[in-house]
């Protein structure tokens, strides 16, 4: 009895060591930073959303927690359940969802007055239901074939075209790059790309007639010469922060309300406006550090294609999240409702990073994991 006590204790020590190895401690160091800043600039706007903000930090940690201790791989089989399932929810935003602002993209939630809006929901599944595809079938040395690559397309195009409908088409053009992202990335035949550049090159007139009328104002305000008055304010404010920045008194473009949303869409320019060009270049080269060693990540993941995914999925979003998002705050880009990750005010898009950035610490932590069957130990 004895003997069989100390041989678990030594399985339960060696588990530990483990995941002290695999567990990448470089993510929270790049991370914590970034929402430490995010709840001082919320703090200094209102008070009250600071502590909102707080219950979200806690939500999102709590799911962190939630997504990194559950054994995904086990039950990876479950994915292409719960894809559906998100995707029926988001073919019932057409019918029971919710408008606001001129948008259907949430689902009320009967007896709790709570609001869900299922294209958050889906982002992890997306990412997830392309890596359990791309385990499934991995490619080969040319790359994916039209057959497989078609496959894969499906499964993007259809919530693509599901989300854009609501209309929401920032959300759904993230999740376009990203899923095409990812498949440059695990490999497709040089031949497919370029016969889909040709053909969207040829279809972008008709492309830009089905817009809304909104979005369509929205492209006219980027390519003329004025910018609308958000960006207008929002350069204003990031050029008056200087060098170094300026006081929480002087920052006169949010303290007198010119700078609109400067708690969510346009938090980088309030930043900038109160630590200059040199915190400015501090916020890039912690978002820059980010996704860079999560692209390096795919080095030592090789033939482990449901992590190459996850790393390369959460990588793509960032990227494309925080360069859309300090692109239209400096009249580089049209503006669309894309939050800066951990950074702008709100729970939906904090939970969601948190609930991805869970799935890669457990995909890395328990590497070692007897069902990771393409990992060798």
């Amino acid at each position: 009895m004895f003997t069989n006590n100390l041989k678990a204790r030594f399985i339960l020590l060696q588990i530990d060591r483990r995941v002290l190895i695999h567990f990448d401690f470089l993510l929270p160091i790049l991370v914590l930073p970034v929402i430490g800043m995010s709840y001082f600039l919320i703090s200094d706007i209102n008070a009250t959303l600071a502590n909102k903000q707080i219950v979200y930090f806690t939500i999102g940690f709590l799911a962190f927690l939630f997504f990194f201790l559950i054994p995904i791989k086990k039950f990876e089989w479950l994915i292409p359940s719960f894809y559906w399932v998100t995707i029926f929810l988001l073919i019932s935003v057409d019918f029971f969802g919710t408008s606001r602002l001129g948008a259907r993209r949430w689902l009320d939630i009967p007896f709790v007055n709570f609001s869900l809006q299922p294209s958050e929901i889906f982002k992890p599944m997306f990412v997830l239901m392309l890596a359990y595809l791309i385990k499934q079938n991995p490619p080969d040395e040319k790359g994916y074939s039209w057959k497989n690559f078609v496959k894969l397309s499906f499964h993007i195009l259809l919530p693509f075209l599901l989300i854009a409908k609501e209309p929401d088409l920032g959300t759904a053009m993230v999740l376009l790059l990203v899923g095409y992202g990812v498949l440059f990335v695990i490999g497709v035949n040089k031949k497919i790309w370029f016969t889909l550049i040709l053909l969207i090159g040829v279809s972008v007139p008709f492309l830009y007639n089905s817009l809304h009328d909104y979005q369509k104002k929205r492209i006219t305000d980027f390519v003329s010469e004025k910018p609308s008055y958000h960006v207008k304010q929002s350069i204003i404010a990031i050029g008056s922060g200087g060098l170094y920045g300026k006081s929480i008194e002087n920052a006169t473009q949010t303290r007198y309300k010119f700078l609109p949303i400067s708690t969510s869409d346009f938090i980088f320019a309030y930043y900038v406006e109160r630590f200059g060009f040199s915190g400015a270049l501090a916020l890039i080269v912690f978002y820059s550090l980010l996704i860079t060693h999560l692209i390096t990540l795919n080095f030592k993941l090789k033939k482990d294609y449901f992590a190459q995914v996850v790393t390369t999925g959460i990588s793509f979003l960032l990227f494309v999240y925080t360069s859309v998002n300090i692109a239209m705050t400096i009249g580089l880009a049209p503006v669309v409702g894309v939050p800066l990750p951990f950074f702008s005010y709100g729970g939906s898009s904090f939970i969601t990073f948190m609930i991805f950035f869970g799935i890669l610490e457990n995909t890395l932590t328990f590497r070692y994991d007897p069902t990771y069957k393409s990992i060798k130990y």
